[in-house]
């Protein structure tokens, strides 16, 4: 239990309108009766030091990985990592390094093809190095992350650098977590830490930007099966680039940075001869600058569209993206590539959702609404989060989706308290609220969070009739399945993700059947 369970239970237990002094002759029972024993007691002791050493080693771990990774890159070079550690202790672990190394490339397949350490990936095979020393693993890691750390040196401005791209990126990880499931949010941000970057560290250069998805051809299947649709872009150049189509038999590289999976860079697009300008109206002699695609990556490292720049709206002769310009870049195209996936997933939710909500209206006529909101973190502080109503079904089946928000901060909404308690405590909540009594379910995540709520409004009635009941509880129940799958299919260790963007779309559309996957199943256990 957390506090807020533990409170919830007491007032699940003592019920409404019940005496202060009989919340306390409650209290005053537990503190005596409650006895812990030693063992219990070292147990706790024991549990609570384990997480506080856990939490304290990712804190290392991160840290270490920002220090080398400054340009905010998302990734490190495994043998890049691996050539430095092969020199820990003289050379003297090369076999632990060896056997680490084997050890984690069968935990992350993929890494023996594309050689990118990402943050976790990076704790991981600390942690298998150290678990191939002899004696305690704490203090390999601590040596392992000293002798790491004096192996990088960054200057003060290298480090304020770093640290702010860093805060950009996230910029883009909070618009899409904060998004109502919408991509423009998320297209904005991308482009505003673009902009950002170019003026504090990239000499002030004008850049274009612009983002195309993959896209089964089925207007023009002869100029190739695929095709790249451009679904987003600069201001300044959405005349000429947005909605625009990208085939394989026109000029460009883009299908190259596709197909080999690593940027390009064109430093001299005058010079180049096989660039395909989208300006018609841009003279031929004004045709100057750097261009550079980069490759969006799922997370299987599949190749899902692209990102790419360009100067030449910069009047000035030497505008070309440096070393570091490209590494920033590439950490934008992987936060893009997070965030995308996101909105994919909460869409897949809500679907399932409507689904859902579809098969409970005629049996549940004595259900007045039903409010489905999504849990939405705080700017600074995350845990200061607000409930962003997204779907409102009345008992005939008549559903209003929001597509303009509509969120609710706690400080606000004192009658509805009781939504966020269920927040909190994960937990379902019954109360009463101007006569109306309603009952608040939280949709939970793979830990156990919630992510989203129910705010079921049965009007006058203090419980729902039996059959109606059941088949509330039934829906819930599906529901919670169906949203645990699609999380499971989402994270990185399993997501099948969506090469094309009829993948995605298909993959929206089985989100649905997925509520009526878990009921068939549900039913024939039950046979």
């Amino acid at each position: 239990f957390n506090l807020p369970q533990f409170v919830q239970l007491m007032e699940m237990f003592v019920g409404e309108d019940v005496p202060l002094s009989t919340v306390k002759s409650l209290v005053a029972f537990i503190k005596e009766e409650y006895k812990q024993t030693e063992e219990e007691k070292m147990e706790q002791l024991e549990k609570v030091h384990r997480v506080s050493r856990l939490a304290q080693r990712k804190l290392l771990l991160e840290a270490l990985f920002k220090k080398w990774d400054n340009n905010a890159c998302g990734f490190l070079d495994l043998e890049e990592v691996d050539a430095v550690l092969s020199r820990f202790k003289e050379g003297m672990e090369t076999e632990a390094l060896r056997k680490a190394k084997e050890h984690l490339c069968f935990c992350y397949p993929q890494l023996s093809r594309v050689g990118k350490l990402s943050p976790k990936a990076f704790q991981t095979f600390l942690e298998l190095i150290a678990s191939e020393f002899p004696g305690d693993e704490d203090e390999a890691i601590d040596n392992l992350v000293e002798f790491l750390t004096t192996r990088v040196e960054r200057s003060p401005t290298e480090c304020l650098q770093g640290s702010a791209r860093r805060k950009w990126l996230h910029n883009i990880q909070h618009a899409a977590e904060t998004s109502g499931a919408s991509m423009e949010p998320v297209y904005k941000a991308v482009f505003e830490a673009l902009a950002q970057d170019a003026e504090a560290h990239g000499d002030n250069k004008t850049i274009s930007a612009y983002i195309a998805l993959l896209e089964e051809n089925q207007l023009s299947p002869a100029r190739g099966q695929i095709l790249l649709r451009y679904v987003a872009c600069t201001a300044d150049d959405a005349p000429y680039v947005l909605n625009q189509i990208l085939y394989r038999d026109m000029k460009g590289v883009s299908f190259a940075a596709v197909e080999e999976g690593k940027p390009i860079h064109v430093p001299r697009v005058q010079l180049h001869g096989n660039i395909h300008f989208w300006n018609y109206d841009r003279p031929e002699e004004e045709r100057k600058g750097s261009f550079l695609v980069l490759p969006l990556h799922d997370a299987c490292w599949r190749v899902f569209g692209i990102l790419g720049l360009d100067t030449l709206r910069d009047q000035r002769e030497e505008a070309i993206f440096l070393t570091h310009e490209i590494s920033f870049y590439q950490g934008v195209s992987h936060a893009f590539s997070k965030a995308y996936h996101h909105i994919c997933t909460l869409q897949n939710l809500l679907q399932m959702t409507v689904t859902a909500l579809d098969w409970l209206y005629p049996r549940a006529p004595s259900i007045r609404t039903v409010i489905t909101f999504l849990v939405e973190p705080g700017k600074d502080k995350p845990w200061d989060y607000t409930l962003r109503k997204m779907i409102t079904t009345d008992n005939t089946g008549q559903k209003e989706i929001h597509s303009s928000p509509v969120l609710l901060l706690r400080k606000e909404n004192l009658f509805r308290d009781y939504l966020y308690r269920c927040i909190d405590s994960s937990e379902v909540i019954r109360t009463s609220v101007c006569g109306e009594h309603h009952i608040a379910v939280p949709l939970r995540d793979l830990s156990g969070q919630a992510l989203g709520i129910f705010d079921i409004n049965i009007g006058h009635h203090q419980k729902l009739p039996p059959p109606e009941h059941k088949d509330l509880q039934k829906m819930l129940k599906m529901a919670q399945a169906a949203c645990s799958e699609i999380l499971k299919m989402s994270s990185e260790e399993t997501e099948p993700s969506y090469v094309l963007e009829a993948e995605r779309t298909a993959n929206w559309r089985h989100a649905g059947i997925l509520f009526y996957q878990f009921m068939l199943q549900d039913l024939r256990e039950c046979v």
